[in-house]
C-alpha cells in the first residue's frame, strides 16, 4: 500500500478528517481543519500518538493504529476468538489449552487446520484473571493466555482482549441473570466496590506489562471492556445502570489504566451490540472520542441465515462512517453463525454484509469454537469449502497476506 496517498487533517493538534468527496459520498466537513502530509516514517510517530487515547503509547501501539487505519481502506483482517486456545475436531469432539488437558500444542488452530494459515487477529479474554477465584487452574489460565498472546505477536498477528468481568459487588457471574446486583454505580470513587475494581484493574495492568515479544517490545493490545452494553444480559448492560453511569465507568477504566497504572500498550475499543438504526442510537453509551480508539459493534442476530445482509450492512455503515469522520478505527468486533447451519454463510452473508457499503473496518472477529457452539468449520464440515472461498477473496486478509503492522515504513 502506498502511504503517500493517505492524507489526514489536523488542527491545533486535534485530528479530524478534512472535507472531501469520494465515490459520490460526502464526508464530514470542518472548515477549521488544515490538511497535512501523510505519516511516512517513524519520525512521524509523535504525530500519530496525538490521535490516540494514550498520547504516550508505545511506538508499536501507535504504529498498529496507523497501519490498521490504512488496511481498512481496501481490506479487512480476519480474526477468531481463542483461536489457539480451544477448538473442535468434529461435531462432538473438542480440544483446549487448559490445565486438565495434556499434550495440546500452543500452535494448534482450527483456522489453520482448515485453511493452512492462522487468522490475522487473535481474540483473548481477561475473564479468568479477575474473577475473584484463586488456585493453580487460574494461574494456568493467566500463563497460557500470556503464551498465546506472545506467540501470536511473534508471528505478526494482532491481539485483542475483551473482559467478561465478574460482578465486583456480588463476586458472582458477569451475566445479570446469574448475579442480579447493581454494580456500575458502585465501582466509581465513593462506591462500595471501588477498591475491588481498582484491584482488578491493577491485575489487568500488571499482566499487560508482562506481554513482551521476542523483539523485546511491549505487545500492543486492543482492549475492549464492557461490550454489548445496549443489551441487558451483562451487569453493565441496559436496564442495570444509566447511560451516564456506564460512560463514567468506561472513562474511569481508561483513566485509571492509563494515568494511574501507566499502561502504554493499549488501544481502547468500544462496541455495543446491534440495537441501533441511527448514529444517535449508536452513540447512546459512547464514552467520548478522548476515551476510544476503535468503535465497533457485535452482531449475531442480523447475521443469521435468512436475514438480508443489507440489514447488518446498514448498521456497519453507521459505525464505519463515525470512524472515518472522527479518525477512529472501526471493526466488526464479534459475529458468527453458530455451528454454520448455512453452508455458504461466509461468502453469501458475512462477505456481502462487509462489502456492499464501502466500509472501512479493520477486522472482523468470529467467536470461539467449542463442540456445542463453533463458528469456524472443522475439516470435513459442509461449510469448509465456503470458508476457503472466503479466505481466498482478495478483500479478506488472513495471516499469510497481512502486512507488517508494528512499524510505520
Amino acid at each position: 500500500m502506498n502511504l503517500k496517498n493517505i492524507c489526514f487533517g489536523v488542527a491545533m493538534a486535534a485530528i479530524a478528517f478534512f472535507s472531501c468527496k469520494k465515490n459520490g459520498e460526502e464526508t464530514v466537513e470542518n472548515p477549521t481543519v488544515v490538511p497535512v502530509l501523510p505519516v511516512t516514517t517513524a519520525t512521524d510517530l509523535p504525530a500519530v500518538k496525538t490521535w490516540l487515547v494514550d498520547k504516550n503509547a508505545t511506538d508499536e501501539t501507535a504504529s498498529l493504529f496507523y497501519n490498521l487505519k490504512q488496511i481498512a481502506k481496501n481490506n479487512i483482517l480476519f480474526g477468531h476468538q481463542d483461536d489457539t486456545k480451544r477448538g473442535v475436531t468434529g461435531a462432538a469432539s473438542q480440544w483446549a489449552n487448559e490445565q486438565q488437558f495434556s499434550e495440546i500444542s500452543s500452535t494448534q488452530s482450527d483456522v489453520k487446520t482448515v485453511t493452512g494459515v492462522y487468522p490475522a487477529v487473535y481474540g483473548h479474554d481477561f475473564i479468568h484473571m479477575t474473577n475473584f477465584a484463586a488456585g493453580a487452574w487460574f494461574d494456568y489460565e493467566k500463563s497460557i493466555a500470556r503464551t498465546l498472546t506472545i506467540e501470536a505477536y511473534n508471528r505478526g498477528g494482532i491481539n485483542t482482549y475483551c473482559w467478561h468481568y465478574a460482578n465486583p459487588v456480588s463476586k458472582g457471574g458477569f451475566y445479570w441473570s446469574d448475579s442480579p446486583v447493581a454494580a456500575v454505580n458502585q465501582v466509581l470513587p465513593g462506591g462500595s466496590a471501588n477498591e475491588t475494581f481498582k484491584a482488578s484493574l491493577k491485575i489487568v495492568a500488571d499482566y499487560a506489562k508482562t506481554l513482551i515479544g521476542a523483539d523485546g517490545k511491549l505487545i500492543p493490545v486492543i482492549f475492549r471492556p464492557f461490550h454489548e452494553m445496549d443489551g441487558s444480559w451483562f451487569w453493565w448492560g441496559n436496564g442495570h445502570c444509566s447511560a451516564a453511569e456506564y460512560i463514567a465507568m468506561y472513562q474511569y477504566t481508561v483513566k485509571y489504566l492509563r494515568d494511574d497504572l501507566g499502561v502504554r500498550n493499549f488501544l481502547y475499543a468500544w462496541s455495543p451490540d446491534r440495537n441501533f438504526n441511527s448514529q444517535t442510537q449508536y452513540l447512546t453509551y459512547f464514552p467520548g472520542d478522548e476515551y476510544v480508539d476503535l468503535v465497533g459493534t457485535d452482531n449475531y442476530e442480523d447475521m443469521k441465515a435468512g436475514v438480508s445482509p443489507d440489514i447488518a450492512a446498514s448498521k456497519f455503515k453507521i459505525v464505519s462512517d463515525y470512524a472515518k469522520a472522527h479518525n477512529k478505527l472501526a471493526a466488526l468486533t464479534e459475529t458468527g453463525l453458530q455451528n454454520l447451519t448455512k453452508t455458504d454463510w461466509f461468502t453469501q452473508q458475512l462477505l456481502k454484509s462487509l462489502k456492499n457499503q464501502h466500509l472501512e473496518f479493520a477486522y472482523v472477529l468470529l467467536w470461539a469454537n467449542t463442540k456445542d457452539a463453533y463458528w469456524t468449520p472443522y475439516t470435513g464440515h459442509p461449510a469448509a469449502s465456503d470458508f476457503m472461498a472466503f479466505k481466498n477473496d482478495g478483500f479478506v486478509l488472513f495471516a499469510d497476506k497481512m502486512p507488517s503492522v508494528y512499524r510505520i515504513k
